[in-house]
């Protein structure tokens, strides 16, 4: 008689880094030859536990070293209360906890919270990572999926067409500390949205679809310029996380031996204790040059690897790439090309980051930052100070859009020569740049017109450096203008419609006479006269966006 074991099969779909390119995990996919064991398993607890166990002995006999990810439906771990045949299975495989994710799927209608939520934290203390599934095609409550506090959360592909959504999720996702990836990408069109709303991971059929082998390559689209806005603190440190090779802190030399050689994708191994702590860093070519020696594997073969390795480098999941090369930067030269074990808040091991990998991805944000910059000013363009208009309002920030430029430029031009404009240009600039305080972004968008992105709190000092300054060109006395639109959240949808405000403003505050400032706010209408006289009218409100803004 034919167990359902006997036409159960399974398969894996890779889970796409889309920084590096690489596979960062392989999902396990339950294919059943005949019937629909995932609905009977949504009924039963006790089969949805054994299929997890099946999954990660299907995974052992392919002898992948990648993290994988297993499904498991919460009812299962709300009604099971954790799953200790896994644990076991997951031991008896060789593998250790933190490198398997669990992957709770809905429905979560009448799953108990509090007893799903035990489980979770059961789970976690065995050293398992935990993934929030199915969401936005799911029925997870948000209260619920912020209480679970999971290391990864995974988007339908279906919200691609909802990037607001999107970027709402990811940054909640920053303040839980967790990944976001988007599952079920299908057409580079999806797969430069995710990135675009700041996704680090995602899987599908475009990327490469489920196979009974696990891919050993993906096809990746290339990033377009500017996809992403990069923060001034420059990207995170999880954007570049490759699976890290681990093995027990008292494995033997041999044993790595034969990880290594088996493995030539593998650039080190991790030793790490029995919590996940990375304890000793070994470095393939090193290790190899010792082993390969005279007499080499006779000395070392059955002696701890630990000998054999470096005190591990690591940094925390919050870094920057920025921080992980000054990690590189104060160690020993000898060891700059070893991996930075990056680490979550317990100290565990959540993967490696490789320096090629950084350097290469720095050196194209810079490439790209310096393609954008204005050549008179150095200062970006208008795309750099837009992109973060949307990001201060995907996150719920307010913030104050500024437009300045020079009064009658093209008569100061005519009067007293492009050279003195060009440096009167410059020195605007520089005053901003000098004036710029917390989290202030200044662009230059051509000419004499400037972008100037701060927190409302500093608006003051900031038109006093530049307003109360004596301009002049040629010898010849010049004023500004400032126009200002203060918006609260949820006062604009985009950066489109913050530039649709600031129009009629800057229009009112040139009709002013001397040094002008014009402030209005995008959620009343009117504005306030701050600086110069003049007869301007207050019924400014949101306009058509000039071109350079939209």
């Amino acid at each position: 008689m034919h167990s359902w074991t006997d036409t159960l099969r399974f398969a894996f779909q890779p889970v796409v880094n889309l920084t590096t390119g690489g596979v960062a995990g392989l999902e396990i996919l339950a294919r059943p030859e005949t019937g629909d064991i995932l609905a009977e398993a949504r009924r039963d607890p006790e089969l949805d536990g054994r299929l997890a166990v099946l999954a990660v002995r299907a995974a052992a006999r392919k002898e992948t070293l990648l993290p994988l990810h297993v499904n498991v439906f919460a009812g299962t771990l709300a009604d099971l209360g954790g799953l200790t045949p896994l644990h076991t299975a997951v031991r008896e495989a060789g593998r250790l906890p933190w490198e398997v994710t669990i992957d709770i799927g809905p429905p979560y209608t009448h799953v108990p919270q509090q007893a799903l939520l035990e489980a979770v934290s059961a789970l976690r203390a065995q050293g398992f990572r935990i993934s929030a599934d199915g969401i936005g095609d799911g029925d997870v409550p948000l209260r619920l999926l912020t209480d679970m506090g999971p290391d990864l959360v995974k988007l339908d592909a279906s919200l691609l067409a909802r990037p607001a959504a999107v970027k709402a999720m990811r940054t909640l996702c920053e303040q839980l500390g967790a990944l976001l990836s988007v599952e079920g990408v299908e057409t580079e069109l999806q797969c430069a949205a995710a990135v675009s709303a700041g996704a680090q991971l995602a899987q599908g059929q475009l990327f490469a679809p489920p196979a009974r082998l696990p891919a050993a390559d993906v096809y990746v689209p290339p990033r377009s310029p500017g996809a992403v806005a990069v923060p001034r603190s420059g990207p995170s440190v999880l954007e570049f996380v490759r699976p890290a090779a681990l093995l027990p802190a008292t494995a033997s030399a041999g044993q790595v031996r034969a990880l290594l050689t088996g493995s030539p994708e593998v650039s080190g191994v991790l030793l790490v204790d029995a919590h996940g702590l990375p304890v000793r860093s070994v470095h393939r070519s090193r290790f190899l040059l010792s082993m390969s020696g005279r007499y080499g594997h006779a000395l070392y073969a059955d002696r701890p690897a630990a000998k054999l390795g470096d005190a591990p480098r690591t940094v925390g999941v919050d870094a920057t790439a920025w921080e992980v090369l000054d990690v590189v930067a104060v160690g020993d030269r000898g060891r700059t090309s070893d991996d930075v074990a990056v680490v979550d808040r317990s100290g565990r091991c959540v993967g490696v980051v490789r320096l090629a990998d950084l350097v290469r991805a720095l050196a194209e944000t810079r490439v790209e930052e310096a393609a954008g910059l204005n050549p008179l000013t150095r200062l970006p363009g208008s795309d750099a100070i837009t992109g973060e208009v949307d990001r201060r309002i995907a996150e719920g920030r307010p913030f104050a859009l500024s437009w300045l430029d020079v009064d009658h430029f093209k008569q100061v031009n005519d009067g007293a020569g492009f050279a003195a404009g060009d440096e009167l240009i410059r020195s605007v600039g520089r005053a901003l740049q000098h004036a710029a305080s917390g989290n202030t972004r200044v662009g230059h968008i051509g000419g004499d017109d400037f972008l100037v992105l701060a927190e409302p709190e500093w608006l003051d000092p900031l038109a006093a450096s530049v307003l109360d300054a004596p301009w002049s060109a040629g010898g010849r006395p010049v004023t500004l203008s400032l126009a200002t639109v203060v918006c609260p959240p949820g006062s604009v949808t985009d950066h489109r419609q913050a530039a649709a405000c600031l129009a009629p403003l800057k229009k009112a505050a040139k009709s002013l006479h001397g040094a002008s400032w014009v402030l209005g706010r995008a959620d009343l209408p009117g504005h306030e006269i701050r600086r110069g006289s003049g007869t301007a009218s207050a019924q400014a409100g949101c306009a058509v966006a000039e071109p350079g803004l939209g």
